[in-house]
C-alpha cells in the first residue's frame, strides 16, 4: 500500500507502508534441511515448537540427537533468540545459541535460516535451515 503527499500536483513525499505478518509458531514442526559440518541437527531430527505470547519452546529428537529441548523469544520481526540442550546418540549433554530468520514459502509452510553457536561441549559455530513439514 502506497501513499503520496501533494503539493501543487507535485509529489513530495511518497511512502510505502509495509504489512508484516506476525507468525505465530504453536504447535508447528520442523525437520532439519541442512546443516554446517559441527552442527549434530539432520534431516532426521524434529522439533515440535510451542508458543505463549513471544516465549518460545520446543522439543526435538532425531538423527544424532536423542532428547532436546529449546527456550527462547519469538522476535517483534518474527525472528527467533533461543538456547538449546540436548544429548547426543554419543550420551554427551550439549548447548548452545541460536538465532534463526524465518521465510514464508509459496505455500505457506515456514523456512528458518538459521545461525548458531555451541557454548558447551561443542565447539564452533554454523548454519542450519529447518522447514516446516
Amino acid at each position: 500500500m502506497a501513499d503520496f503527499t501533494y503539493e501543487n500536483g507535485i509529489i513530495l513525499h511518497f511512502y510505502i507502508k509495509l504489512v508484516t505478518v506476525k507468525i505465530n509458531y504453536h504447535n508447528r514442526t520442523f525437520r532439519g534441511v541442512s546443516n554446517s559440518s559441527g552442527g549434530q541437527v539432520d534431516d532426521a531430527t524434529v522439533f515440535n515448537y510451542n508458543q505463549t505470547d513471544n516465549r518460545l519452546t520446543a522439543d526435538y529428537h532425531g538423527g544424532k540427537i536423542r532428547m532436546g529441548h529449546l527456550m527462547g523469544l519469538v522476535n517483534p520481526d518474527n525472528s527467533l533468540d533461543f538456547l538449546y540442550h540436548h544429548i547426543d546418540e554419543l550420551g554427551n549433554l550439549r548447548n548452545g545459541y541460536c538465532h534463526s530468520i524465518p521465510e514464508i514459502l509459496s505455500d505457506g509452510r515456514i523456512r528458518l535460516y538459521e545461525k548458531w553457536k555451541w557454548t558447551f561441549e561443542g565447539t564452533g559455530n554454523g548454519e542450519s535451515v529447518v522447514e516446516e513439514i
